[in-house]
């Protein structure tokens, strides 16, 4: 069923109290991955819990490679990586900093997802003023990379892709998705982009907005873009409460949680994942959420 922006506090206060009746009893967290696991060779990693990916850490050792400012396409950056070679390959994901930002501002986000079980790439811009459509091109360059031609390319499945930014970096992922449909998870925190509809995106989209951000103010940038979404398209809307544009530039458990959960569900399709997601976080009073919509179920 498709939620829109203006639902009411009524309503997710009855969201809430439903979420928080499912995991006491134990739907989905519990009894779906047994079942799932022997159907799905993407999961990584033990069975989630609400501890499990809100830690800074998860369950995976981690190593890193440096990549040169001079590669072709983009401005260099950092991988990070599950250390192992066990469990077969993994996801990986793409982050781009926002306008005026340098890697470093996207960087807590590295070893924080590889921990859960994706090759991660914090990338540089080849200038720090690039406009959102070419951090699209520079995102895209990236993957490639790291797919083809990168020192842990045997590492990555190359069919689980997906893309991460902040500001115009965050508009740089929703063109680079608009682009290239194929990638399979979009996560565009307090994203700025002169376009409004994209409602020809075919991926799945998480979108962060932050309540008080003057930057990119979600009326007029995060909210239009979901709006302009599909109704069927696997979507979802999650406004920070009191937070500022800069939200996504220091170490945010929401904003981790929710990426995990999103990167898990959409890049190793790892159904244990969605009863975070669907219905999603509580809001109002002692929430760090002040809005979540979805297109729930999926």
């Amino acid at each position: 069923m498709q939620h829109s922006i203006s639902t009411s506090k009524t309503r997710q206060r009855v969201t809430a109290v439903l979420a928080s009746l499912a995991v006491a009893v134990g739907v989905g967290i519990a009894a779906g991955p047994a079942a799932h696991g022997a159907d799905n060779p993407h999961e990584r990693g033990p069975d989630p819990t609400e501890s499990s990916i809100e830690a800074l850490r998860g369950s995976y050792a981690v190593s890193e490679r440096s990549v040169s400012r001079w590669v072709s396409g983009f401005g260099g950056g950092t991988i990070y990586y599950p250390t192992t070679t066990s469990d077969g390959d993994f996801g990986a994901v793409v982050i781009s900093p926002g306008y005026t930002g340098t890697e470093s501002t996207v960087a807590w986000l590295g070893p924080r997802l590889a921990s859960q079980g994706f090759v991660v790439l914090t990338m540089a811009t080849n200038s720090i003023y690039d406009q959102p459509d070419s951090r699209a091109r520079q995102l895209q360059a990236a993957l490639d990379y790291l797919t083809a031609s990168s020192p842990v390319a045997d590492r990555i499945d190359a069919d689980r892709l997906a893309l991460m930014g902040h500001s115009m970096g965050g508009g740089g992922t929703l063109r680079a998705v608009d682009d290239n449909p194929d990638i399979k998870a979009a996560i565009p925190m307090t994203p700025w982009h002169p376009q409004k509809d994209w409602s020809s995106v075919s991926t799945p989209t998480l979108i962060f907005a932050a309540e008080n951000d003057s930057v990119a103010r979600h009326e007029t940038h995060a909210e239009p873009f979901y709006e302009s979404f599909e109704q069927d398209l696997p979507k979802a809307y999650l406004e920070l409460d009191g937070a500022s544009h800069f939200a996504p530039n220091t170490s945010n458990t929401t904003i981790a949680k929710y990426s995990i959960s999103w990167l898990k569900r959409f890049v190793d399709d790892d159904t244990r994942y969605t009863p975070f997601l669907c219905p999603g976080p509580s809001t109002g009073w002692l929430s760090d959420v002040e809005k979540y919509e979805s297109s729930c179920p999926f």
